[in-house]
């Protein structure tokens, strides 16, 4: 409801934390934790999106009408992309590398740019074989999914050309470590920074950016 009075412009809704270290959750845990969410901002005015990698939550949430399935899975998830493909609903397919339990451990690229962008113009093909027009479609990098500093650093140099994708781009970068560390501040200090970040993201093209401050 805060994020609605501050002019949010879609509420992203999700019931298993993915960051670094992050335990996962059952099918069940997670269902009883958003239905109820989804349930009540049924009517709330602007479109709701499932932030889900489980395929029974995905088609819970098309169920009752969510307008976007956001993924960090990129729909690797059995049945995920049929589930998808057979719905009306916009898919945001993100790039990890590793599991969110794992993957801060040991990430490792060549080209961190170049294998990011190869992974999700190879996720948006499957998608559009599998019977999801690329008008259906956004692209996100997954800053801090299975990425060192640097590797987030070289990602959003290149958001100009990751933006020039036939895609639209998500950025997700507000209160991220990679901020952090580019400030020093702690988590609840980096509103600034996430501020900018989110208008140098705008400015490089990026079509969506998820915020937790919306009104700054």
């Amino acid at each position: 409801q805060a994020l609605l009075a501050q002019g949010a412009d879609i509420l992203d809704i999700g019931g298993e934390s993915t960051r670094p270290n992050a335990p996962s959750v059952s099918v069940q845990e997670e269902l009883d934790r958003v239905l109820p969410v989804l349930e009540a901002l049924q009517g709330c005015g602007i479109p709701l999106s499932i932030d889900t990698r489980k395929t029974a939550v995905m088609q819970a949430a098309i169920a009752l009408g969510v307008y976007m399935v956001n993924d960090i899975s990129a729909l690797e998830e059995d049945g995920a992309l049929q589930a998808v493909a057979d719905s009306r609903v916009g898919v945001c397919l993100m790039h990890k590398q590793g599991d969110p339990s794992t993957m801060q451990q040991a990430p490792v690229y060549i080209d961190v740019v170049q294998e990011v962008q190869d992974y999700l113009l190879a996720r948006a093909q499957m998608a559009q074989a599998a019977g999801i027009a690329a008008q259906r479609l956004v692209l996100d990098v997954g800053f801090g999914f299975g990425k060192t500093y640097a590797h987030n650093q070289a990602l959003f140099k290149a958001l100009p050309r990751l933006c020039a994708l036939p895609y639209p781009m998500l950025v997700g970068v507000s209160r991220k470590s990679m901020l952090g560390e580019a400030t020093g501040k702690p988590v609840q200090e980096r509103q600034a920074a996430s501020v900018a970040a989110a208008l140098l993201a705008v400015q490089a093209g990026a079509a969506i950016v998820r915020v937790h401050d919306v009104d700054v």
